[in-house]
């Protein structure tokens, strides 16, 4: 049992943007999963991206967004709402609401987001 005490989750950001990294490769020793709350302020937008070797689970849990799929595509997102992407499957969400957007990120294979965002703290 690894129980993971609020002093040992950091953060991440970018403008608009905050990942905290509830569990990962570098708090904990799963070599299976990572998960993230991920916060998207108003008019904040985390472009389309893609994880070659992980799939990711997306639960909307407070708000609504906008999906960015691949091919321009977009779909509504909203508190409730859970998305899954394959592997190599591009996503990325904008908040176009008018309140504060979150949803929990599960990732696996585990990643180290560390790289995707400016302040690491």
């Amino acid at each position: 049992m690894k129980l993971i005490r609020k002093s040992e989750i950091k953060t991440l950001k970018n403008p608009g943007i905050s990942s905290m990294q509830l569990l990962n490769p570098q708090n904990s020793s799963s070599k299976r999963i990572t998960i993230t709350r991920v916060t998207v302020e108003r008019g904040a937008e985390q472009p389309r991206h893609k994880h070659d070797f992980s799939e990711q689970i997306w639960i909307c849990t407070r708000g609504c967004a906008t999906l960015l799929l691949a091919d321009r595509n977009e779909s509504l997102f909203a508190e409730g709402d859970v998305a899954r992407f394959a592997d190599g499957d591009i996503h990325g969400v904008r908040n176009d609401g008018e309140s504060v957007f979150e949803y929990i990120s599960v990732t696996s294979p585990p990643i180290d987001f560390g790289y995707a965002y400016a302040e690491r703290g």
